[in-house]
């Protein structure tokens, strides 16, 4: 009940503050309005990139191939090897991985051990390349190597402690 209160007891604290500050709340919702519509113009080309990279990986079965191909590696960390389509999709397409999430409900059961990790994966993960995409070209920052690599592998260390977890548990 709380949380449909939430949104606009935000906005009269804003503007509570704002009256507080001495500032026009207007002119600075217009001004962020202006500045936004020019974020989305500027991220747009990545967003439809990753979008169609995102299609691509799926339709054309590298998923399913590359789920396979490491499915050893995974079992080696303690991962199933059915969860192995969604590991690599996560990273991808937070959309996609749902409908992976989905099989895999359908397949063994809401309440299994594969779907309850399949669960823990999805939201303890993001969609690495496309928040990247998106903060990155807002940014302007162009040098990024770092940053996919530690965050691929701190995803990969979440997705082994989630399993660890969802085994004990």
């Amino acid at each position: 009940m709380i949380s449909s209160y939430i949104i606009p007891i935000l906005i009269i604290l804003l503007i509570i503050y704002s009256v507080i500050k001495r500032k026009n709340a207007y002119s600075s919702f217009v001004y962020g309005a202006k500045t936004s519509f020019d974020l989305v113009l500027t991220s747009f080309p990545y967003i439809v990139a990753i979008f169609i990279a995102i299609e691509l990986f799926s339709v054309s079965g590298l998923s399913t191939i590359m789920g396979k191909l490491l499915a050893p590696l995974f079992n080696i960390l303690g991962i199933p090897t059915e969860l192995s389509e969604l590991i690599l999709l996560k990273p991808f397409s937070g959309c996609g991985s749902l409908a992976v999430l989905e099989n895999i409900f359908s397949t063994y059961g809401v309440d299994s051990y594969l779907a309850r990790a399949g669960c823990a994966i999805v939201g303890s993960s993001e969609a690495i390349f496309y928040i990247t995409a998106v903060y990155f070209s807002g940014t302007k920052v162009k040098k990024f190597s770092y940053g996919i690599p530690v965050a691929i592998i701190s995803n990969l260390l979440g997705v082994v402690a989630a399993c660890l977890i969802c085994k004990v548990i």
